[in-house]
C-alpha cells in the first residue's frame, strides 16, 4: 500500500488515533483530518472541539502524519442539526448521528478527501465492508458490542466503496491495549458518549434552549392526571426515569407509553403493559445500501442502538416504505428512531420508524 493516500477522520478519540497507528503500519500515506463541527462550549464553558483538536495534533506528531482541520458547522447546522430539532418539535425521537454520517462525515467529509485526491477514506468506525461479485457490502464488526452499523444505515454503495475501517475486526479492548502498548497519548482518553460533535451535557437543557417547552400533565392510560412533565419532547416511549412520579400506587416504574403533541400529554403506565410492545413497525424513506431485500423475506432487525438483533419479516408498503412483522412482539418501538435490517453479518439499509 505503498505511496496509497488515506484522509483518516480523527476525533481526538482513541479509536481513530488506533486506526491511524494501524494504517501508518500498513503502509500508507496517512493524512489525518478534524472535522469542526460545532462551535458552542459544554455545560462547564469548555470548548470541547479545541480539547479534541488538541489531541489530534498530540496523536499526529507523535505518529508523524501531517493534520489538519476543516469547519463543517454550517453544513451540519443546515443539514442534521436543524432536522434534528424539527423532529423533536413533532415529538419524534431522532438520531442525529445517523444524519451525521450521511451528510457530514461520508458526505461533505469524504469529498473534501476527494479533492486533495486521496485513494481512499478511512474512519474509527467499528463495522466493515466487503466486496461479493464486484459490489460493496457494509458488514457488522467483530466487536458486536461496539458495532456501529446501526448508524451507518443510511449510506450509499458508492460512499462506502473506497471507505477502510481499520476497526473492523479489532475489540475495544484491544484497541486499548495496542494504543497502550504504542504509548499513543489518547490512550487513557474516556469515549465520548454524547449527541455526534455536540458533546455530553444536560441534554434537557441543552434542548430547551432551541425547542420551547410547555408544562403539561402526566396522564395514566385510563385518564388519571399523576403528575406534571417539563414538555413532551423531553421524553422518550419506554423510558422509566426523570418523571419524577416515584412508585406511588403498586410501588411499581412508571414507563413512558406515548405522547400526545398536539395536546402537551404525556401517557404513563404503572408497570410493564401490552400497550409498550408492538408486533409490527412501518420505516419510511427506507434506504437500501447495495442491494434491496426480497418481498417477504426473513431479516434481522435492529430498532436501536446494541439492542438485540431479533428476526422479522419485510413486506413492502411501497418502493421506499417497508413493515416490519415480529416473530415476538418488541418493546418501545419509538417514531423516530431507526429500523436497521441485516442479512447474517451484511447491513442491508435502514429507514425512519413512522
Amino acid at each position: 500500500m505503498n505511496n496509497k493516500k488515506v484522509v483518516l477522520g480523527m476525533s481526538g478519540g482513541v479509536d481513530s488515533s488506533v486506526s491511524a497507528l494501524l494504517l501508518k503500519e500498513q503502509g500508507y500515506e496517512v493524512i489525518g483530518v478534524f472535522m469542526r463541527n460545532w462551535h458552542e462550549t459544554d455545560d462547564e464553558g469548555h470548548c470541547t472541539a479545541e480539547q479534541d483538536y488538541t489531541d489530534v495534533r498530540r496523536v499526529a506528531d507523535f505518529l508523524g502524519i501531517p493534520y489538519y482541520s476543516v469547519d463543517l458547522s454550517k453544513q451540519y447546522m443546515d443539514e442534521v442539526f436543524q432536522l434534528f430539532l424539527d423532529e423533536y418539535k413533532k415529538g419524534r425521537t431522532p438520531n442525529p448521528d445517523v444524519l451525521c454520517n450521511k451528510e457530514i462525515k461520508f458526505g461533505h467529509f469524504k469529498k473534501i478527501a476527494k479533492d486533495i485526491e486521496a485513494d481512499y477514506v478511512a474512519t474509527g468506525h467499528y463495522a466493515g465492508t466487503t466486496c461479493i461479485n464486484g459490489k460493496t457490502y457494509l458488514t457488522r464488526a467483530r466487536d458486536e458490542n461496539k458495532d456501529q452499523t446501526y448508524f451507518l444505515n443510511q449510506l450509499k454503495e458508492s460512499q462506502i466503496a473506497d471507505v477502510i475501517f481499520p476497526l473492523s475486526e479489532i475489540t475495544k479492548p484491544e484497541v486499548r491495549k495496542l494504543a497502550e502498548k504504542y504509548n499513543i497519548p489518547t490512550a487513557t482518553k474516556k469515549d465520548s458518549t454524547g449527541v455526534c460533535f455536540i458533546g455530553e451535557r444536560n441534554f434537557k437543557k441543552f434542548l430547551s434552549e432551541y425547542v420551547p417547552m410547555k408544562p403539561g400533565k402526566i396522564m395514566s392510560l385510563d385518564g388519571r392526571v399523576v403528575g406534571e412533565h417539563e414538555g413532551v419532547f423531553f421524553y422518550t416511549i419506554g423510558q422509566r426515569k426523570g418523571m419524577g412520579l416515584g412508585g406511588a400506587g403498586t410501588g411499581e416504574p412508571y414507563y413512558v407509553v406515548k405522547k400526545d403533541v398536539i395536546n402537551n400529554i404525556l401517557y404513563v403506565n404503572q408497570g410493564e403493559c401490552p400497550e409498550l410492545f408492538s408486533k409490527e413497525l412501518i420505516a419510511n424513506d427506507f434506504n437500501f445500501i447495495t442491494d434491496r431485500a426480497e418481498e417477504g423475506e426473513t431479516l434481522l432487525v435492529r430498532i436501536r442502538h446494541r439492542q438485540p438483533l431479533v428476526p422479522a419479516k419485510l413486506n413492502y408498503i411501497s418502493d421506499s416504505s417497508i413493515k416490519l412483522s415480529f416473530e415476538e412482539p418488541l418493546r418501545a418501538v419509538t417514531p423516530g428512531q431507526y429500523a436497521v435490517v441485516y442479512r447474517d453479518r451484511i447491513c442491508l439499509g435502514g429507514g425512519v420508524i413512522e
